[in-house]
């Protein structure tokens, strides 16, 4: 496989575009109970792929879906713990929507599915478009 090198506009735009698709998907359905137990940590994960695909843009895609994998999985073990320091954290609004409230198993097939998606975007509709070319840069 040849090596990867994204458009780091492009992503920056799509992770900027699923955080607003999963505020509205709270604010906008947020009292459907599969929106409001599942879609949102889908889009979270996924905005998570498109962020360490704009910090790291030459990762192949196995490795930004690791890597992806790794981090959701952490945040969400991380919400077993419960200390004053973290909970006032997590009391912020931004705090809250990196680090999460509580700890649920159902997560991590959310998050497998958002970065599931992420692959399958990149796979089949962004490397083929959106990739810098490595000879001209653009």
């Amino acid at each position: 496989m040849p090596p990867v090198n994204r458009n780091r506009l492009v992503y920056g735009l799509l992770m900027l575009f699923t955080l607003l698709m999963g505020l509205a998907s709270r604010h906008f359905f947020g009292e459907v109970p599969f929106v409001k137990s599942y879609v949102g940590d889908a889009l979270w994960a996924l905005m998570v792929y498109f962020g360490v695909a704009f910090l790291f843009s030459t990762w192949s895609i196995k490795v930004l879906a690791l890597a992806t994998i790794i981090f959701s999985f952490g945040i969400e073990i991380s919400q077993i713990y419960h200390a004053p320091w973290i909970d006032n954290i997590r009391a912020s609004r931004l705090g809250g929507l990196v680090l999460g409230f509580t700890f649920v198993w159902s997560d991590f097939l959310c998050y497998c599915v958002g970065v599931l998606a992420g692959v399958a975007l990149e796979n089949y509709v962004l490397l083929k478009r959106f990739s810098v070319d490595q000879k001209t840069g653009y």
